[in-house]
């Protein structure tokens, strides 16, 4: 199997990590959170050479969906989250969008479950499931190339926010102790906002933790 390379794209008025993940060679990728603007995710990649096999979120917040159908328009690909949030990405008033300004519910035509291991367009990964920043948040997980794509479960130094509905931080950082600092310490984990960090470094450094 080809290496896998990771891709960023700003995106929105949070900066929100929009990654795209593909084979090295290879033009489908696998693109993770939407922030807004999917005509313009759509045309940045396809100029790129890139093609949208597979739309991912690691949660429903408005600020990771609001591209969401756009591309999903454009793209033709599927649109993917975890189980645990489905109230939420088809809630307006939960998943924060309708206060932001912009109202939107979204209905994926896929959903996860915690563990479940995956191949999309020959790239697998595992689901897992880190309730914390809302109930049905979570990361994927390339443990062959030892990725993880962590939304805004864990940051560099710091963790998602809980007090918007269905968060807890007593469950957050369960989530992040039992799920995600098993993981080795060499992998590299790229947030939803911010910058890229490492397990190692916040078993090290995460003052939450």
């Amino acid at each position: 199997m080809a290496e896998l390379k990771i891709g960023k794209i700003m995106m929105g008025m949070c900066q929100t990590n929009c990654y795209f993940v593909y084979e090295e060679g290879k033009k489908d990728v696998l693109l993770f959170d939407p922030a807004d603007r999917g005509d313009y995710l759509y045309e940045a990649l396809k100029d790129k050479g890139f093609l949208v096999k597979a739309i991912l979120l690691t949660h429903g917040h408005f600020d990771h969906i609001w591209g969401a159908e756009k591309l999903r328009e454009l793209s033709g690909a599927k649109l993917y989250a975890f189980e645990a949030e489905r109230e939420l990405c088809a809630d307006p008033g939960m998943n924060i969008s309708a206060s932001a300004g912009r109202a939107v519910s979204i209905v994926p035509e896929e959903w996860f479950v915690d563990g479940q291991e995956v191949t999309l367009n020959d790239i697998t990964f595992r689901a897992i499931l880190t309730p914390g920043h809302t109930a049905g948040s979570g990361c994927f997980y390339f443990e062959k190339d030892k990725i993880l794509v962590s939304g805004d479960t864990l940051f560099e130094g710091s963790v998602g926010r809980t007090d918007f509905p269905t968060g807890s931080m007593s469950t957050l950082v369960r989530s992040i102790r039992e799920k995600l600092m098993i993981l080795p310490e060499d992998v590299k984990v790229y947030p939803g906002h911010g910058d890229m960090t490492t397990i190692g470094y916040e078993k090290d450094n995460n003052p939450f933790l």
